[in-house]
């Protein structure tokens, strides 16, 4: 069987299992959505964010991309943040990295991607900043293990030189900002940063409301 009619024939039997427990799952589903949570996580296919947590469809809002990078000129994610918090409310924001990932440590080596170098000088820029620290580890493995903590927080804080969130944060008091990061290791979730809405923000990144 071609593997894409396995996901066709997996898709069927889903359904069926669905409308078994609740019979009007899909119809209560279609209505609207009601996420709490945004979730800017990395492309990798190891890493789906309702199967890691135990969410359901309609829990979580979610933008993926490689490395879970926040880029101002990525309008792409910015129209996520943007519906996101603007429209569907959501009261929390996740990065979630993930350790053993293929982009950070693509980002550790000189070896040229293409396109893909464009995209990976942000962790660059971050390894950069943290160079006395991370050179200072034992193993390249060691080294990509905290560049992807210190790439998580970098794109946390990010989200906080956006007017999306600033503007939500004077509004609404929400959303609350975290950083996490994955093992796929073991499956498990590790919580590295928190951000309360009226954190403080750097001058040069704050607008006034």
């Amino acid at each position: 069987m071609d593997s894409y009619k396995r996901l066709l024939l997996a898709n069927k039997a889903w359904v069926q299992e669905r409308l078994t427990l609740a019979p009007n799952f899909f119809e209560e589903l279609a209505k609207e959505q009601k996420p709490e949570f945004l979730w800017i996580g990395c492309s990798d296919s190891r890493v789906p964010a309702e199967e890691i947590t135990g969410t359901q469809p309609g829990e979580i809002f979610t933008h993926r991309n490689i490395a879970n990078l926040v880029n101002h000129t990525d309008f792409n994610l910015l129209s996520v943040l943007s519906f996101a918090v603007e429209y569907l409310k959501v009261k929390h924001v996740i990065v979630c990295g993930h350790y053993g990932c293929g982009g950070i440590k693509a980002a550790l080596s000189s070896h040229r991607y293409g396109v893909l170098d464009e995209w990976l000088r942000q962790i660059k820029d971050v390894y950069q900043a943290n160079s006395d620290t991370l050179s200072a580890l034992s193993s390249i493995d060691a080294q990509a293990d905290k560049l992807v903590e210190m790439n998580v927080l970098q794109q946390v804080k990010n989200l906080l030189k956006t007017n999306i969130i600033q503007k939500a944060w004077h509004d609404d008091r929400r959303p609350i900002l975290h950083g996490w990061a994955y093992s796929i290791d073991d499956g498990l979730l590790k919580s590295l940063y928190k951000i309360e809405p009226g954190a403080p923000i750097d001058e040069i990144y704050r607008f006034d409301f």
